[in-house]
């Protein structure tokens, strides 16, 4: 299945410090007109995040900086970030305890184990998303 050509953009913050990662999901989700910013610091992601000017957020574990479970821990805290109307899918290649995953999968609105899902698969499920 390929993911939808979307009439109006779709504006994603894709924290992935990873390039060749970065460079396959923006050329993937441009193609079905999602207009992609990419970040590879987690102080940097976590100031971008906040701005709301986003819909969707890919965010990586493993950033330099700041990691991605201490953006995703501050940007569900309604007093440090009270208006995020983005989606927030955490993307990752570790292999996470059981108990730790749960953790981060309640706080966020998906779960994604980059080995696991193609360029394509995740323009998919992200046509999924109610946004």
């Amino acid at each position: 299945m390929e993911p939808k050509a979307r009439p109006n953009p779709v504006h994603v913050l894709l924290v992935e410090d990873e390039q060749f990662i970065s460079d396959l999901y923006v050329r993937t989700l441009e193609k079905s007109n999602y207009k992609v910013t990419v970040v590879v610091d987690g102080n940097e992601a976590l100031a971008m995040a906040k701005t709301d000017e986003y819909d969707v957020i890919l965010l990586d574990i493993m950033i330099p900086n700041l990691t991605g479970t201490e953006i995703l821990r501050r940007l569900n805290d309604k007093a440090e970030t009270p208006s995020l109307h983005a989606k927030i899918i955490v993307t990752t290649n570790l292999e996470l305890a059981e108990p730790v995953r749960e953790s981060i999968e309640a706080q966020a609105d998906g779960y994604i184990v980059k080995a696991e899902v193609t360029p394509r698969e995740l323009g998919v499920f992200l046509d999924q998303l109610e946004l």
